[in-house]
């Protein structure tokens, strides 16, 4: 994979904005499961982190930021700029995830 620097800043540090090549974005869409709910639901009772609900967030977001890195690749872009994450009900027990920047060619 490219080495392209993301950061959540609107620039990068002793670069200049050579070029915009356009917003650059990753998603995936990810369902909850059975048992899943059933573990979620008696922690709830006793209170605590639900492991599992967090690994799911966790490979949601790996997979939506890679898929946005392979979009700038693909584009040219050395950086992504302005770079966020974006969650949202896609319907009942399913969410997206959305990782989106700036893709940008530096100085």
């Amino acid at each position: 994979m490219a080495n392209v620097i993301v950061t959540t800043a609107n620039e990068v540090p002793g670069k200049k904005v050579k070029q915009i090549l356009g917003v650059v974005k990753g998603n995936t869409v990810r369902a909850r499961n059975i048992g899943r709910d059933i573990g979620a639901g008696f922690k709830n009772i006793v209170g605590g982190e639900v492991k599992t609900y967090t690994q799911m967030t966790e490979h949601a977001r790996d997979e939506a930021y890679n898929r946005m890195i392979n979009q700038a690749v693909e584009l040219g872009a050395d950086a992504i700029i302005g770079m966020r994450f974006m969650t949202s009900m896609v319907m009942a027990g399913a969410s997206e995830m959305l990782a989106y920047g700036t893709a940008v060619k530096l100085q």
